[in-house]
């Protein structure tokens, strides 16, 4: 009797392991697909790589992205299949927003930069100064950006508080007085296109 009773809770051990195990696969498998079908459709981690949005983004920076926010593009699919042209579903981009993009010459390598030109818009550095359809964007200079550099030493970094023409304000860095970039343009922005730059201007 005693054999039987051991040989029995043997086998109720041995199917509640089976059957452990084949809950644990499954729960496993559920979870990372609600994992890739958040990142596919709503949200995607990003890690911040170099300093063009300082001092707003920061080097080492993590952060995650809304993909639905401007609609759906077959870049917001991974591998970017070409399902579909154009996006879907959803708004554009407002004139001081920061925004996630692939350049329509590099589809590998995504960009972090906030919109300043809307279609049509006729956009210009001149010393330093953005101008929007020949309109200065005004900007003051507030508290400087500390920093230090590869061997320690402190940095002071001119920062200034930009406006937008819709009131969107940000603070941008002027790293390099009287740089190359400091007088650019002016371009035009086509139709369907925004034009990008970072908070960093240098």
């Amino acid at each position: 009797m005693a054999k039987d009773w051991r040989a029995a809770m043997s086998e109720n051990a041995r199917k509640l392991r089976g059957s452990s195990l084949s809950e644990n696969v499954r729960t496993i498998f559920y979870a990372l697909l609600i994992a890739v079908v958040i990142r596919a459709f709503l949200f995607q981690p990003f890690f911040i790589p170099s300093s063009s949005m300082e001092s707003t983004l920061l080097i080492g920076d993590y952060l995650f992205v809304s993909k639905y926010s401007y609609g759906y593009s077959r870049h917001s699919l991974p591998f970017s299949p070409p399902l579909f042209a154009g996006r879907i579903a959803g708004v554009e981009p407002e004139r001081g927003d920061i925004a996630v993009f692939k350049q329509p010459t590099d589809n590998r390598t995504d960009f972090i930069k906030r919109v300043i030109g809307l279609p049509g818009d006729r956009i210009e550095m001149r010393r330093g100064v953005l101008y929007i359809n020949d309109s200065e964007v005004p900007r003051m200079r507030v508290e400087d950006f500390i920093e230090r550099d590869a061997f320690g030493n402190v940095r002071r970094v001119p920062r200034y508080k930009e406006t937008l023409p819709n009131g969107v304000s940000y603070l941008t860095l002027d790293r390099i007085r009287d740089s190359v970039w400091d007088n650019v343009g002016p371009y035009q922005v086509p139709e369907g296109h925004y034009f990008m730059m970072g908070d960093n201007r240098d």
